[in-house]
C-alpha cells in the first residue's frame, strides 16, 4: 500500500477537509442553539464546522447582557475561549482570552452580566445541556454587570426568573 493509498482510506475515515472562513459568512442562529443546546432562550450559535464521524462541533456562542447558563452536564466535553466581554465561572471574571473546559460532569452556573461571544469546541455524544429548571430559576447572581444595558439587563432576568419558579411552585402544589 502506498503513501496515496493510504491517504485515500483516511479521508473515507475521518470528514476532515481544509476550511477558511471569514466570521461574516456564517448567521446567528438562534432555533439552532435552541436545539442543540437546549439553554435558556436567548442564545444565539454560528456552527462553523461539525464533524460527525469526530462528533465534533466548532461553534461560536452569543449569551445576551444578563443571561445565566444553568448549572449542568452534557455528554461530552467543551474547550471554550471567550472572544468578547464577560463570562463568570467558578468565581472567575473571564475575558477575552480566558479560557474554560468542562467534562461531562457538572459544571456552572456561568453568568454574562454583560454579555459575552465565545468561540466553543464539543467532542462527544452530545451538545445538549442537562440541567435542573427549578435549580436555574432560584438561581441568585454573583456578578454585578459593569455597563448600564448589563444592569438593566441583570435585574429583568433576574425578576423573570422569580416570577417563573413561583407560578412553577404554586402550579406543583395544585
Amino acid at each position: 500500500m502506498n503513501k496515496n493509498t493510504k491517504a485515500v482510506k483516511r479521508k473515507k475515515k475521518y470528514a476532515n477537509k481544509f476550511k477558511a472562513m471569514h466570521d461574516s459568512e456564517v448567521k446567528w442562529e438562534e432555533g439552532a442553539a435552541l436545539k442543540m443546546l437546549t439553554l435558556p432562550k436567548g442564545v444565539k450559535v454560528k456552527i462553523f464546522n461539525h464533524d460527525p464521524l469526530m462528533k465534533r462541533f466548532d461553534m461560536k456562542v452569543k449569551f445576551p447582557p444578563g443571561y445565566v447558563e444553568p448549572e449542568h452536564t452534557h455528554k461530552s466535553w467543551h474547550s471554550i475561549l471567550v472572544t468578547k466581554g464577560r463570562m463568570c465561572v467558578a468565581g472567575k471574571d473571564l475575558r477575552p482570552g480566558d479560557y474554560v473546559f468542562g467534562w461531562d460532569l457538572p459544571h456552572g452556573p456561568y453568568e454574562y452580566p454583560d454579555g459575552c461571544e465565545v468561540f466553543c469546541v464539543f467532542m462527544g455524544d452530545g451538545t445538549e445541556h442537562i440541567w435542573n429548571e427549578e435549580k436555574h430559576l432560584a438561581h441568585e447572581n454573583e456578578w454585578n454587570a459593569k455597563t448600564n444595558s448589563g444592569k438593566k439587563a441583570v435585574a429583568k432576568g433576574v425578576t423573570a426568573r422569580s416570577k417563573q419558579l413561583s407560578k412553577i411552585k404554586k402550579d406543583n402544589k395544585n
